[in-house]
């Protein structure tokens, strides 16, 4: 049963694999679920099946921090510094268990379930991609590159090759904001490739003949049974042709202004090594991957860390001289003002604040993206939306998460005044960190004016004497006198 498995998902379906490595699983399994060695055509050669060990499981981004993570709640992936870490690696699956341990196979179900937690868990900074696979199944690769690509509109990912992203793997790191790799790591094959098993002539030679009974001229079409005919081959051809051009068009909407889609077809399912991988526009950095990491790490904490530092600053209430002035009553008021200082100061109370749409930017404008930008972001005006041409789409993406981060981190700020934002509205809005800040500043001003006016009764007064002492004495005196 387990091999018929095994075969059902390796034959006769579109692979995003890397053909060296099928040629190892062939070699190294196929004995065992054919049932007969395996006779490779078509220009393939069992080489290079010593290489078909797995990778290793143990992190190597943490450098033995795993051991010491503080899990935070039931996030499916460790977190250092703010950064998730989720582990690409052994064969590619559509579905099944999360990562195996045993089996070698990282599921895309899993992995999507992964990066939704990262997304929607607020502690959650930065994402990395450890990878290190030869790729897997088709079916559930685009879906699930596409849900990286839209992480990055929220939170930087950066894709760390420990040593092999090839084809279906390759797809998934070419959507992070960077690919990192060592010299001797390697990426690339875009392509696919679909294995088919001919039994027909062992099966002769056992005189076994097997019928098959179908209902539908296709029904049967590629079964191990008998030789693989030409109009089948070119069903099969032009199905794999079609993915092929849709694995280029996802590597081009992750990597856009650094590799094409005409570019990622040129390659022709090549595969690059080092410093060749980032010429060819396939990766952006060849460095030490503890390096690499130490690098992001320090990025995110200095995005987080400033953003921090401004919103402390910001919310520091102001002097009561300086309230007091600001506040003071103005001869010269009309009516009307006084009724709006009036509202004001009934509003002081209410920590509700409706956030006003003061910024917009195109989805293409998000898509771009490069996480090198780390100037602080400017204030734009809502009538003047950041200019979109090619040479500065990068920079405005970078400007656009940072100002993502400084709201989430305004909005945690003012939770802890006691001034509830709704962070979710102000980024749906395009409500700059600014304008929010502003907001946040006049309620907390407004809060601190309401609380310096006491109202204070006025002092008791006291007890007065029924008589004068002066009158009470001469009385005295005059009875004195009387009685003489």
């Amino acid at each position: 049963m387990l091999h018929a498995r095994i075969a059902a998902r390796a034959f006769n379906t579109p692979l995003l694999v890397d053909p060296i490595k099928a040629m190892a699983f062939l070699s190294g399994l196929g004995p065992r679920v054919l049932g007969r060695q395996i006779d490779v055509v078509d220009g393939f050669e069992a080489q290079g099946a010593g290489d078909a060990a797995l990778p290793a499981r143990a992190s190597i981004l943490t450098n033995g921090l795993s051991e010491n993570f503080h899990q935070h709640g039931e996030a499916p992936f460790p977190l250092v510094d703010g950064i998730a870490l989720i582990e690409i690696s052994g064969v590619l699956i559509h579905r099944g268990g999360w990562i195996g341990q045993s089996s070698g196979q990282t599921s895309y179900e899993g992995l999507a379930a992964q990066i939704e937690a990262a997304a929607s868990e607020t502690s959650v900074r930065g994402v990395a991609l450890e990878i290190d696979s030869f790729g897997g199944e088709v079916a559930g690769v685009f879906d699930l590159a596409d849900r990286i690509r839209a992480l990055r509109r929220d939170k930087p990912v950066w894709a760390f090759v420990a040593e092999h992203a090839f084809s279906a793997g390759y797809a998934l790191a070419s959507q992070a904001d960077r690919i990192l790799l060592p010299r001797t790591g390697a990426l690339g094959s875009i392509g696919v490739v679909v294995m088919h098993a001919d039994l027909s002539g062992k099966l002769d030679q056992a005189g076994v003949q097997v019928t098959l009974i179908h209902s539908g001229q296709h029904k049967v079409d590629g079964n191990p049974y008998a030789p693989l005919a030409d109009d089948v081959r070119g069903d099969i051809q032009r199905e794999i042709d079609v993915l092929r051009v849709l694995f280029a068009e996802t590597v081009a909407a992750g990597r856009a202004g650094r590799l094409s889609q005409e570019a990622a077809l040129a390659t022709e399912a090549a595969t690059y090594r080092g410093t060749d991988a980032v010429e060819a526009g396939l990766a952006d950095e060849v460095t030490d991957l503890g390096s690499g990491f130490g690098a992001f790490r320090e990025q995110v904490a200095r995005t987080s860390g400033s953003t921090s530092a401004r919103m402390q600053r910001a919310s520091l209430p102001k002097p009561r001289k300086e309230t007091a002035m600001a506040h003071a009553p103005d001869q010269d008021t009309t009516p009307q003002d006084k009724e709006a200082r009036d509202v004001r100061q009934e509003d002081a109370s209410e920590t509700k604040i409706d956030i006003p749409a003061t910024s917009a930017y195109s989805e293409a404008t998000i898509a771009a993206s490069d996480p090198d930008a780390a100037a602080p972001p400017a204030t734009t005006p809502a009538s003047e939306p950041p200019a979109t041409q090619p040479g500065n789409l990068a920079e405005v993406s970078a400007r656009l998460r940072q100002e993502a981060a400084e709201i989430t981190e305004i909005a945690a700020q003012a939770g802890r005044l006691g001034i509830a934002i709704d962070a979710a509205k102000a980024l749906r809005e395009g409500t700059t960190p600014e304008a929010l800040r502003s907001l946040v500043l006049d309620r907390a001003s407004a809060a601190a004016d309401a609380r310096d006016v006491v109202a204070a009764p006025p002092a008791p007064a006291l007890p007065q004497a029924t008589e004068s002492p002066l009158i009470a004495a001469a009385k005295r005196d005059a009875a004195a006198g009387k009685r003489s």
